[in-house]
């Protein structure tokens, strides 16, 4: 289950802020109820912070790290957040759309019940991944390494996955699973034999199979 604002160790701890600064490190700091437009923030480190209802739209985080962060009914919207690093990360209820986090690294992030719509993983490096509940419309992982990577109840549509490198990747559990590129890089990934059969006609189109009946 996702954790609430008050479970977190580090709660009693946080300290409000308004505002994110360009340049420089938070600890302990609590954004909650912003509206951030056109954010240009790069190489910030957050340690121990809450991001809470709080919508960023356009704008850069590049380079920045997030780390033992928690990020509850948080919108980003065409938002560059590419070659930033995120370790022991919780997003709950988020919603990402037009994202752009090509390069990133994500270790030991968890995302419950958030949407993503349009998001650009390219080359990033996603290990000990969890969506839970989720919704990935049009997500993009070609040449991406996903270790450890499970799918917990989330429906998966539009996926591309060329020269995505997997393992350990458990795919079993999603409700559902539709993948429009890159469906020869699911080496490394397990799934039901309902999945496979579901995937057959993917299989035979990038294979250059004709399935045809006497």
């Amino acid at each position: 289950m996702p954790r609430e604002l008050a479970d977190l160790p580090f709660a009693r701890f946080l300290e409000a802020r308004e505002e994110i600064e360009s340049a420089g490190a938070y600890d302990c700091a609590h954004f909650d109820g912003l509206s951030l437009d056109d954010p240009q923030v790069r190489g910030v480190t957050f340690t121990e912070c809450a991001v809470s209802a709080t919508t960023v739209t356009g704008g850069f985080f590049r380079y920045s790290r997030f780390n033992d962060v928690w990020l509850g009914s948080t919108r980003w919207i065409r938002t560059d957040l590419s070659e930033t690093s995120w370790m022991d990360v919780e997003f709950v209820l988020a919603a990402l759309s037009g994202v752009e986090a090509f390069g990133s690294t994500l270790r030991r992030v968890s995302f419950h019940n958030c949407k993503f719509d349009s998001v650009n993983l390219r080359g990033a490096v996603l290990n000990e991944v969890k969506f839970v509940d989720c919704v990935l419309r049009d997500l993009d992982v070609t040449d991406a390494k996903l270790t450890a990577v499970s799918f917990p109840g989330t429906e998966i549509s539009g996926l591309t996955l060329r020269n995505a490198k997997l393992k350990n990747v458990d795919l079993r559990e999603a409700r559902s699973l539709g993948i429009t590129g890159g469906v020869e890089s699911l080496s490394g990934a397990v799934i039901t034999n309902m999945q496979l059969f579901d995937l057959a006609p993917v299989f035979a189109h990038t294979f250059g199979i004709t399935v045809k009946d006497l």
